[in-house]
């Protein structure tokens, strides 16, 4: 995930601070120079770092934060307040026209993934409005772009407006246009052209495209591994289109993040989207607190929720529920549950999104190779029927049938099923309100110190809560009856 080093140097910074009972100029001083080369080892722009420490330092160095109570934490709160003000502060919703088509242009250099990102977005707007987008396929000079955009498009069932590659682009837009009109779609994405670097004729095509259609959006795409090239990228297509947004790709590769920093605090435009994967579900709007909050190993427990919500089915969530607290969860039960979870991403990218496991020891030495979930899901399904629907049965001559069903070795079977028993007793555990289990996982230390704790503690009592008024609404059920 991008931002794994500045996390973890930020977070070390920060515990120096915390274990100090007293926070002197000396300390303050110490952690700023931290956070600077933090900063910029992240390839933060130069003056938005330089910016960016001087703020914190002036608002840190008052007396009635060192002087007073808990000055570490008063700075970590400092620290995650300006980073979000870096990087927007709140989300910005996409502008929409007042009568349909809301027409949105998709810009940038060749590779940053334009045309998938266009894919992303339509089924977005599919799936969040019941929209019936259109593609509009303007980029007539980059080999088989307009077989990409229809395979993409094909995918996921919208229909593409294009002309071939020897018609100028803008009659190709104004073209579309008329077909959009005509169909009543309600979004219109057109799909430019890209250059591996800005040139006056690439800008000169977008500008004639802008000014026939007058967009509701000019969405730039950019590549987040590029670094500062990312926001010298931005500054030239905003000098020459006046961009409305951002949408940074490739943000859970191999990347510093330094460009989500920088590009709001330069060129002023919100960064709109963000793209953490390459299914076409992976495009998630950029929220700079949850950002923040996730640089600086806080978690980012909202978007696991939304994520949660998104992919799990509400009703056989709560009978999974129900089960784990009857101890009753089966096989197929897990089975489910971690065809669902897949579905959310990465599980390291999920298990992330947990306070204080950004850079937990744990996780970084937790292998999580997609194949593993193949395997056990190919152990399971060489059970019979009442295995999978009573757990207790595993004796080991079943558990050698199963190795030799699945293919696997006994050994990665008698661990599987040790690591379902153990689940389902913790979660039986957590689900009646007791925390005992999720900290033995964690060796008597809930993920995140106190943050992780008080977390937990409220999904407990909720939890409980939920369990208590289900009983009345029984109760209340079966008096009627």
């Amino acid at each position: 995930m991008a931002f794994e080093g500045l996390t973890d140097r930020l977070q070390k910074a920060m515990e120096k601070l915390r274990r100090k009972p007293k926070v002197t100029e000396a300390d303050l001083r110490e952690t700023m120079r931290e956070i600077r080369l933090a900063l910029l080892e992240a390839d933060v722009n130069f003056k938005v770092v330089k910016d960016f420490v001087k703020t914190v330092r002036e608002k840190a160095a008052g007396a009635e934060v060192l002087k007073g109570l808990n000055p570490a934490q008063q700075i970590v709160k400092i620290v995650n307040e300006e980073l979000t003000k870096l990087m927007g502060e709140e989300a910005v919703p996409l502008n929409k026209a007042p009568h349909i088509p809301t027409v949105i242009m998709m810009v940038g250099l060749q590779g940053a993934g334009k045309t998938t990102t266009a894919g992303k977005l339509a089924l977005r707007l599919k799936n969040e409005s019941h929209a019936r987008p259109m593609f509009i396929a303007a980029d007539v000079y980059r080999p088989a772009a307009i077989t990409q955009l229809q395979q993409v498009a094909d995918q996921i069932d919208v229909p593409v407006f294009e002309k071939g590659t020897d018609v100028d682009p803008v009659e190709i837009v104004r073209e579309g246009m008329d077909v959009a009109k005509k169909n009543h779609n309600d979004y219109v994405i057109i799909d430019t052209a890209g250059r591996l670097q800005i040139d006056e004729q690439l800008m000169d095509e977008l500008a004639n495209i802008k000014e026939l259609v007058n967009p509701n959006e000019i969405l730039l795409v950019i590549d987040s591994m590029t670094g500062q090239n990312a926001v010298n990228t931005a500054q030239g297509f905003d000098d020459k289109l006046d961009i409305t947004g951002v949408v940074l790709t490739k943000l859970d590769g191999d990347t510093r993040g330094g460009a989500a920093m920088s590009i709001r605090a330069v060129t002023g435009k919100p960064i709109k989207f963000v793209g953490e994967g390459e299914k076409m579900e992976d495009l998630d709007v950029f929220h700079p607190d949850r950002m923040a909050s996730r640089i600086l190993g806080m978690g980012d427990m909202m978007t696991l929720i939304e994520k949660a919500q998104k992919n799990f089915d509400e009703e056989q969530a709560q009978e999974t529920m129900d089960k784990m607290r009857e101890n009753t969860f089966d096989y197929n039960d897990f089975l489910a549950q971690m065809d669902q979870v897949t579905k959310m991403g990465p599980l390291e990218n999920i298990l992330k999104m947990m306070p204080g496991m950004a850079n937990n020891p744990a996780l970084k030495n937790l292998n999580l190779d997609p194949k593993q979930f193949a395997h056990i899901r190919a152990i399971v399904l060489s059970m019979t029927p009442e295995e999978r629907e009573n757990p207790d049965l595993m004796n080991p001559s079943r558990r050698r049938r199963l190795a030799a069903g699945a293919g696997r070795p006994i050994v990665e079977v008698n661990r599987m099923i040790k690591q379902f028993n153990q689940m389902r007793k913790m979660m039986k555990q957590v689900t009646n309100g007791n925390l005992s289990g999720m900290q033995n996982m964690f060796g008597g230390q809930m993920p995140g110190g106190k943050m992780g704790q008080m977390a937990m503690s409220r999904m407990a009592r909720k939890m409980k809560k939920d369990k208590q008024k289900r009983i009345k609404k029984l109760r209340k059920l079966r008096k009627k009856k």
